[in-house]
């Protein structure tokens, strides 16, 4: 093999095993990723069984149903739909009635959303856009102004 030989075949390895390493982190990046719905949007999605998906809106008042120890039931609405959520674990200081919330988890199969992790909010400020955005198109969500 002359010189130039040489280092073109290490050009080619480098340039193979980088295009693997791509390939292989956004294959992973791709079975991790998480579709963010609101409760009226659940209706037309077409969710396999078992996949996850961010759950957000607002925590439906009257719904709060505690369980023994850290397990909770509760509603999550956009006024035009409601889901039921099923969580163990600690709850955000924040998670209250009629406040944002975000859910992260899967349906079980009793239709029933299995959430493994709940993320309270207490304003727009700090809610993804597109569910203050969705919240104020419907009216539940108000601007305040400071």
């Amino acid at each position: 093999m002359t010189r130039k030989q040489k280092r073109l075949s290490v050009i080619a390895g480098a340039l193979a095993f980088l295009g693997a390493a791509t390939a292989l982190t956004f294959y992973g990046l791709g079975q991790k990723a998480s579709y963010f719905y609101m409760p009226a949007d659940l209706q037309a999605a077409n969710l396999q069984p078992g996949q996850r998906i961010r759950l957000g809106g607002l925590v439906e008042n009257g719904s709060i149903v505690r369980g023994t120890g850290v397990e909770v039931a509760f509603g999550v609405t956009d006024t035009d739909g409601t889901v039921k959520v099923r969580y163990t674990g600690i709850l955000p200081d924040l998670f209250r009635e009629g406040q944002g919330v975000i859910t992260e988890g899967s349906f079980g199969p009793d239709g029933v959303f299995i959430a493994d992790s709940v993320l309270a909010k207490h304003d727009e400020n700090y809610m993804p856009k597109e569910v203050a955005d969705s919240l104020k198109e419907k009216g539940v969500w108000q601007e305040t102004k400071q």
